[in-house]
């Protein structure tokens, strides 16, 4: 690695520190604010826990996933969720304010990635005690679940939380690209809360009926929100003891997403004109 590549890297996670210190201040300064989402946050978590402890107190199992198992999952799919929320949805959420502003001619005129600012330069630090939450209960699914997880897993696991992290900033970023076209794109917004409500649930459970199957193979296959849900709850829970398809497929589904969502962001940014234009 040249010296110039060294001190590219350096200025890269430079700015990125700058971007957290500037969240943290904002936390900060409204703490009551931050307290209020604190404690909605551990309301909805506790909610979630409560109704599906009930729903295993009657059936030992939803198809293949046992109440450890699930648990397991939920903890996954909230870990996932906590991190794009925290960094990516704030900054996907303004682009089309960036554009309608003018604030994204200036992004365009700094010298770094237009990519990379605009990802990055907002982060929701709210979102840090979902984690913990989200953390907490996906030790008490492995405890209960009575096996630990291997070496393979604890290598594989987080690389897998990555990729679906990746995936969901990848379709976040091509809908919010398109807001150069459209101006405003608050509906497809909508439709990514939509799309992903469906990966609150494991594959497995919209198996069973026409429709079922034709929603599992959409969201499996074809925009792959269960695939990199589902494989890394299965993975860490040892529901996958070694490494398979489903885990390729997961890294696979990553990588190609972020290569299409790069392409889909800068031919927008081809067809961008200036806010003073």
């Amino acid at each position: 690695m040249t010296t110039e590549n060294r001190q590219l890297q350096a200025n890269y996670l430079r700015v990125l520190m700058v971007f957290f210190r500037n969240a943290l201040v904002r936390e900060l300064s409204f703490r009551s604010n931050f307290m209020i989402t604190l404690f909605s946050r551990l309301f909805w978590f506790a909610a979630q826990i409560v109704m599906f402890d009930l729903i295993f107190r009657v059936v030992p199992q939803i198809n293949e996933w046992t109440r450890a198992e699930y648990f397991g999952f939920m903890a996954t799919g909230m870990l996932i969720n906590a991190i794009v929320e925290a960094i990516f949805m704030p900054n996907c959420a303004n682009f089309s304010e960036m554009i309608r502003t003018g604030s994204l001619d200036f992004a365009l005129l700094k010298p770094i990635d237009t990519q990379f600012l605009v990802s990055f330069e907002k982060m929701d630090l709210s979102m840090a005690n979902q984690i913990v939450f989200a953390i907490g209960l996906l030790g008490y699914a492995i405890y209960q679940n009575g096996v630990w997880p291997s070496g393979w897993v604890l290598v594989i696991y987080p690389l897998l939380l990555l990729s679906a992290v990746a995936f969901f900033y990848s379709l976040m970023l091509a809908l919010a690209a398109s807001s150069i076209w459209l101006g405003r794109n608050q509906g497809l917004l909508d439709f990514w809360f939509y799309v992903t409500v469906f990966a609150r649930y494991p594959a497995s459970i919209y198996s069973g009926s026409p429709i079922g199957e034709l929603i599992r193979f959409t969201f499996q296959f074809v925009i792959p929100i269960l695939l990199v849900v589902t494989v890394p709850a299965q993975v860490v829970m040892s529901m996958i003891t070694a490494p398979s398809l489903w885990t390729l497929l997961t890294l696979v589904a990553a990588g190609f997403s972020l290569i299409c969502s790069r392409w889909i962001f800068q031919f927008a940014l081809t067809q961008y004109r200036s806010a003073s234009s």
